[in-house]
């Protein structure tokens, strides 16, 4: 089996902001103009984006937003963990993997809007997994989570909060 650096140099993976290394590989030519596009959008997006995207044990995907769709795929290594919080609803916990009979997922799509983060699943060395954003990812579009508002906000996910924002 790969090891984690396997796939950093093979893909060539830089450190992404919200932790874990992660490399641009598709990004759409056409532009959806600013007309097509909730009024969210500060100009127009491309149709489509995707990532490769590894976190390794004792690293994690900080809590963030961004004004797209989701879809994350997986690929290798072991089960990754993804947590999710929306306003009115209660804490949604996905696990990406290929142990379809533990109820592991190959895809799951994040809705636009939700406050989400992720980490190599209990007894995983590494998750490899893959993002395609619709409309097209722009940074511009990302937002961080500040822990206290956060927890503001969803005061029963407050240890949960603490320990995957940055």
């Amino acid at each position: 089996m790969h090891q984690p650096a396997h796939f950093i140099q093979q893909y060539q993976l830089v450190p992404h902001p919200e932790g874990g290394w992660y490399k641009e590989n598709y990004k759409s030519k056409d532009l959806i103009p600013m007309e097509g596009l909730p009024a969210s959008f500060s100009g127009p997006r491309v149709f489509s984006t995707a990532i490769y995207f590894l976190l390794e044990k004792g690293n994690f995907s900080a809590f963030h937003t961004i004004k797209s769709d989701e879809c994350w795929h997986f690929y290798a290594g072991g089960a990754l963990d993804i947590f999710i919080l929306s306003e009115g609803k209660e804490l949604k916990h996905i696990q990406l993997g290929n142990d379809v009979a533990k109820g592991q997922l190959f895809q799951y799509c994040v809705p636009a809007n939700t406050w989400f983060a992720s980490r190599p699943a209990v007894g995983t060395e590494f998750s490899f997994v893959g993002c395609t954003v619709a409309p097209g990812f722009d940074f511009d579009d990302f937002q961080l989570a500040d822990k206290s508002q956060l927890t503001n906000l969803f005061p029963s996910q407050a240890s949960l909060i603490a320990e995957l924002c940055r």
